[in-house]
């Protein structure tokens, strides 16, 4: 059910939202659409944030964050009379955008960090291809979204030296630890999110590999409002091993043999007849022994 905006907000709630709201309740299946509603952060909040991280927040951000301090809206669908959870789109608070791979004075002295996995044989940006981030002090990197443990989501500021340049960018660190640009601006992201509505692993529609047969189903059965059709008309193939059953299962195609069990016989018939065969052996073998006998 979804809760009672204030009156602060319910003004801006259908903007908020994009109109995303009606589209998931008029949808087959969609139970349970809840935006939960979040109070305007204040403005010495955000100010503190950015002294104690030395960088400024971008405008578009910083405008969503007085507006609400984070967002929330998940649905469900209904399976067998019960309510399965499936889209989920967060945006953290101001309180929780958190920075990713700085030192913390909780740490043991030797314990790794991810700026130990910064390699400088890493492919930089050329061309259409953007510098990627980095782990270490060149580059500060925030946490949007947790994306329910499938990656995260990061505000990224790439350039800080000698001064934090104040141009971000939206970038997805998958479970890999491999990057993937998303957009250029919080708005751009924002967008993406909102007409994605939030399906599982949709962050994924933006890297070389793509969703999982899994997303891919609730793609098809609940289409994002913009999707690239190329993406759920891909061969499926290109996700399942390529396995020849011919040459992996090729010494279990032949046909099995059966064989027939002899009738059972009862106890005394089957002694008769091996003493029959015992006295026929060895009334040849006597036979034989005469042939062979010039004397006899």
């Amino acid at each position: 059910m979804e809760e009672k905006p204030s009156a602060s907000i319910k003004p801006y709630l259908d903007k908020l939202t994009l109109g995303v709201t009606r589209i998931l309740e008029t949808s087959p299946g969609v139970t349970e659409v809840a935006f939960v509603e979040k109070e305007p952060a204040e403005r010495h909040t955000i100010i503190s944030w950015e002294q104690k991280n030395s960088c400024m927040l971008p405008e578009d951000l910083k405008n969503f964050y007085l507006m609400t301090d984070g967002f929330q809206m998940t649905w469900s669908v209904k399976t067998d009379d019960t309510p399965m959870p499936l889209g989920s789109m967060v945006i953290n608070s101001v309180s929780k955008l958190c920075r990713l791979g700085g030192s913390s004075m909780y740490t043991l002295p030797n314990a790794p960090t991810l700026a130990d996995l910064e390699d400088d044989t890493d492919e930089e940006g050329n061309g259409d291809k953007p510098e990627k981030p980095h782990f270490d002090s060149r580059s500060l990197i925030f946490e949007l979204d947790p994306c329910n443990g499938n990656g995260k989501v990061c505000l990224v500021y790439k350039h800080t030296k000698p001064v934090v340049s104040p141009d971000t960018e939206i970038w997805f660190l998958d479970r890999a630890l491999y990057w993937h640009f998303l957009t250029k601006t919080f708005t751009a992201y924002y967008r993406l999110l909102i007409t994605h509505l939030g399906l599982p692993q949709w962050q994924y529609a933006f890297t070389s590999y793509g969703v999982s047969p899994q997303a891919k189903q609730w793609f098809n059965m609940y289409k994002p409002i913009t999707i690239n059709t190329a993406l759920l008309s891909e061969e499926a193939d290109s996700f399942v091993n390529k396995l020849d059953p011919n040459k992996v299962f090729k010494s279990k195609n032949k046909t099995p043999v059966i064989k027939k069990k002899p009738p059972s016989q009862p106890a005394g018939s089957q002694k008769s007849h091996m003493s029959m065969t015992s006295s026929k052996t060895s009334s040849l073998a006597g036979n034989s022994s005469r042939k062979r006998d010039p004397q006899i």
